[in-house]
C-alpha cells in the first residue's frame, strides 16, 4: 500500500510540474521553439500545441530517442548540451528545458547558451528538482544524501540514501548524463538566472513529498519541483 502511495505521489507530481510549464506558455504563431533534453519528442508536442510555434527544435543527446523526436517533425540535433550549441545568435523566441540542468556539468555554460541563441524578449522555462523540498530536508537532518543527489554514481543509484530510488541498480556509464552534478535551492535558480540578466516573470511548485501533491502550488520554496520563467532583457 505506502509502495503504491509513493508511485501515486511520483505520478501526480510529474503531471503537475508539466502543468505548470505548459501554463507559463505563450501562444505565437511566429516563435521559433527549442526543446532542451527533448527525448522522444512527446511533452515537446505536447507544449507546442500551446505555443502553436512556426518551428519546432530540440537538442538530445540519445541518438535512439533523438530519431523518435525526429519522426514527430521536431528538428533535433543529436548533441552534449554541455558543448556549443549548433544554432545561432538570437534565434529562438521560446526554450523550455525540463528536469535538464541538473545533468549538465557546466551550469555557466548552460545558461550562457540559452541566453546566445534567445532573442531579446524571448523566454525560457526551466524545471528542476528543488533541494529545500520537504523530502531533501529530511534526507539532509538524518545525514542522508538528499534524493535529488543520489544518483552521483555509476556503480550504483541511490548512494548514501536508503529510501534512494535505483538503490540496488547501476547507471549507464554510457551516457553521463543520467548522472545528477547540481542540485538548486528555491533561491539559487532564481538568482543564478537574474545574475544572467534574465528578468524572472514566474515560479511556481508541484509535488509536496511525503504530503499531497497540490500542496506545492502554495509552498514553491518546498515543493519538489520547481519551474522558472525568466525573460531576456
Amino acid at each position: 500500500m505506502f509502495k503504491k502511495y509513493l508511485e501515486y505521489l511520483y505520478k501526480r507530481t510529474v503531471e503537475l510540474n508539466e502543468k505548470n510549464i505548459i501554463s507559463q506558455l505563450e501562444i505565437n504563431p511566429e516563435a521559433k521553439y527549442l526543446d532542451l533534453g527533448c527525448n522522444d519528442g512527446l511533452e515537446t508536442i505536447k507544449r507546442a500545441r500551446v505555443i502553436q510555434p512556426k518551428d519546432i527544435y530540440g537538442i538530445e543527446i540519445i541518438r535512439k530517442q533523438a530519431k523518435k523526436a525526429e519522426k514527430r517533425d521536431i528538428n533535433v540535433w543529436i548533441g552534449d548540451l554541455n558543448k556549443k550549441w549548433e544554432y545561432p545568435n538570437n534565434y529562438f523566441d521560446v526554450i523550455t528545458a525540463n528536469q535538464v540542468i541538473e545533468h549538465v556539468s557546466d551550469i555557466d555554460h548552460f545558461i550562457t547558451e540559452i541566453k546566445r541563441v534567445l532573442k531579446k524578449g524571448g523566454y525560457a522555462i526551466i524545471s528542476t528538482e528543488n533541494g529545500s523540498s520537504w523530502h531533501n530536508i529530511f534526507a539532509s537532518i538524518m545525514g542522508w544524501q538528499i534524493f535529488s543527489l543520489t544518483n552521483i554514481c555509476f556503480k550504483q543509484g541511490g548512494i548514501g540514501n536508503p529510501l534512494g530510488l535505483h538503490r540496488s541498480g547501476k547507471i549507464s556509464r554510457s551516457i553521463s548524463s543520467l548522472t545528477h552534478k547540481t542540485i538548486f535551492n528555491y533561491c539559487g535558480l532564481k538568482e543564478t538566472l537574474e545574475v544572467y540578466d534574465f528578468r524572472v516573470v514566474s515560479y511556481l511548485g508541484s509535488g509536496y513529498h511525503p504530503f499531497f501533491p497540490n500542496l506545492g502550488k502554495f509552498d514553491a520554496r518546498h515543493a519538489h519541483y520547481l519551474s522558472i520563467k525568466g525573460i531576456k532583457k
